[in-house]
């Protein structure tokens, strides 16, 4: 039910298909974030039409509200949200860390106040795998515990080795053979702890393995090691998530050192603040040059924001406060990102990555590549 085919490598980086129960997706990939059972601000047809292949929501929020029966009764989040691609559901952990200053932790599990009323919620492992069933995503991840950074050595040792206990729970009680669940590879930027974690999770041989607790604080130049060291341990025949990181420039460096997915609230979030994202950068519409450029953010792009509209109007929608303003720039920042990744699997496919890769991030970073993203581009090809 769940296939993991490599079609082409380049050095680390790969083209696979991942199959699932609601169709093949092919990796590298960027996930849009549907936190609640929606993109922000966009439909699910225009996700279809710029071609998203996968959506993330996420258990803590829909467990709250409005509930995971409701959604269950709609025959899961497709039904519930009209997207009829696959999903993948975030466990909750990152709450566990989101909300540090409203939480208790145990090893039974986490006890939250909800953000919304107060009121005191429990999710265990037992429990979020159960609402997680409800939600009938393709795939699911194991409850875990993402560590703030910065965190003492200690902390980070003992928060990875619950989590193991914690996947081992997941697993004994999951029931449904439809859906796929992930276990997350935890350690911090410490490189030793991420290989006890690596030690400790791979024995479970999970149909997808995810590279948690990064991208919370840390600079990249801390990050991309970790990354790089954890993607290369992982076994070469199941996809590779790296989770909650998805800027441009994140997605390049990582694809290059073998990650297969990615997410993040990024695209949307952005688009939201009035910026697009192009190859030269982030465009700001909030700034006055756009007002008065007749031409679209990105000649290129095929969404519907660049096929019909013009900076001067967008920008002038952000200034209006207009609500298609920053539907637009979202709708555009996700095609951006999925296009990203697409000519990425073109460049893997042709054998042409890391010159491509360079030559994206010379226009990109104008001139500056910093050295962490030469560094995850030099990893890459390293084992070519």
């Amino acid at each position: 039910m769940f296939d993991f085919k490599i079609q082409s490598r380049d050095g680390r980086a790969r083209v696979g298909h991942f199959e699932t129960p609601r169709g093949v997706v092919t990796t590298p990939m960027f996930m849009p974030v549907g936190t609640q059972g929606t993109v922000k601000g966009v439909s699910a047809q225009e996700l279809l039409d710029i071609r998203s292949q996968m959506i993330l929501a996420n258990t803590y929020h829909l467990m709250l509200r409005p509930g995971e029966s409701l959604v269950a009764a709609h025959g899961g989040l497709p039904g519930f949200t009209a997207y009829p691609g696959p999903f993948l559901t975030d466990s909750g952990g990152f709450q566990v860390m989101s909300l540090g200053h409203m939480r208790k932790i145990t090893e039974e599990g986490v006890t939250f106040k909800s953000h919304l009323d107060g009121g005191l919620v429990e999710l265990s492992p037992e429990r979020s795998v159960a609402v997680q069933e409800a939600l009938g995503a393709d795939v699911i991840m194991a409850f875990d515990e993402c560590p703030p950074f910065p965190a003492e050595r200690d902390y980070i040792l003992r928060s990875l080795e619950r989590t193991v206990r914690w996947l081992d729970r997941c697993l004994t009680v999951k029931s449904r053979p439809e859906q796929a669940l992930f276990a997350i590879v935890q350690g911090g930027i410490h490189l030793d702890l991420r290989e006890r974690s690596l030690e400790l999770t791979l024995p479970f041989d999970t149909p997808g393995f995810a590279i948690g607790g990064l991208a919370v604080g840390e600079s990249k130049a801390e990050m991309y090691p970790a990354v790089a060291f954890t993607a290369a341990r992982l076994p070469e025949a199941r996809p590779r998530y790296l989770m909650g990181v998805g800027h441009p420039e994140d997605l390049i460096a990582g694809i290059a050192v073998g990650v297969d997915m990615f997410d993040c609230v990024y695209p949307t979030r952005t688009g939201r603040f009035g910026y697009a994202l192009t190859d030269d950068g982030r465009l700001n519409l909030n700034s006055s040059a756009p007002r008065s450029e007749l031409r679209p953010i990105d000649e290129n792009c095929d969404c519907y924001a660049c096929r019909h509209y013009t900076r001067a109007y967008l920008a002038h929608l952000v200034k209006a406060e207009e609500m298609l303003g920053p539907r637009m720039l979202s709708l555009h920042n996700l095609r951006y990102l999925h296009r990203l990744v697409e000519r990425a699997r073109e460049a893997i496919a042709s054998q042409s990555l890391a010159g491509w890769a360079q030559t994206w991030g010379e226009r990109y970073f104008k001139g500056a590549i910093p050295e962490w993203f030469q560094k995850a581009l030099e990893a890459g090809s390293a084992s070519s």
